[in-house]
């Protein structure tokens, strides 16, 4: 393989996106599929956000820049990314810059009710951010809903297991046999 490909997966707070791409990962060493794990949230967590780059959208692509750099010099050329909004048309242009013009993309949306993503952030945030969090998550999954690409494939979490989830996710990208990630 002498090209880069990526899953992309997406989804508002609550959804499972981490649990979901932890699980991914899992199948895939199971399969003995070489790959990287990245979750987007931490590549942009700095505080305040740069004078410039208010949305910290360009503190993100150098990082994931420069993480994918040492992926891809070590041989790797599969990628599972988690964030939020992975899957909008805009994200596109930083994954081709980030890992090559020719990366080919999987795009996964997450989704789930809000009754199942506030029960799980409920669960989550411990801390001073619920609120925020909760009020977010709904106004991003309605975004997502009507915004992301063409070609999107939308899982619903929230009414099975999560290796069930995984599996799907990863039949999407054509990474394993289908023979080699149906349960037993």
């Amino acid at each position: 393989m002498d090209h880069a490909e990526v899953l992309l997966i997406g989804g508002r707070a609550g959804v499972g996106k981490t649990t979901v791409g932890w699980e991914v990962s899992a199948l895939l060493r199971a399969a003995a599929v070489p790959h990287a794990v990245i979750e987007g949230d931490f590549m942009g967590q700095v505080h305040p956000a740069p004078e410039a780059d208010p949305h910290r959208s360009e503190i993100t692509e150098r990082n994931l820049t420069a993480v994918w750099e040492n992926f891809a010099r070590l041989g790797y050329r599969r990628l599972i990314y988690t964030n939020t909004a992975s899957v909008l048309p805009e994200a596109t242009g930083m994954f081709e810059r980030a890992m090559g013009a020719n990366v080919r993309m999987t795009r996964v949306l997450l989704t789930a009710s809000d009754a199942t993503a506030r029960e799980r952030l409920v669960g989550r945030e411990l801390g001073s951010e619920l609120e925020k969090e909760l009020t977010g998550s709904v106004r991003k999954g309605r975004l997502l809903d009507q915004r992301a690409t063409a070609g999107t494939v939308r899982v619903m979490t929230g009414l099975g297991p999560v290796i069930d989830i995984a599996r799907e996710v990863v039949a999407a990208t054509g990474w394993i046999g289908q023979h080699s990630i149906r349960s037993s």
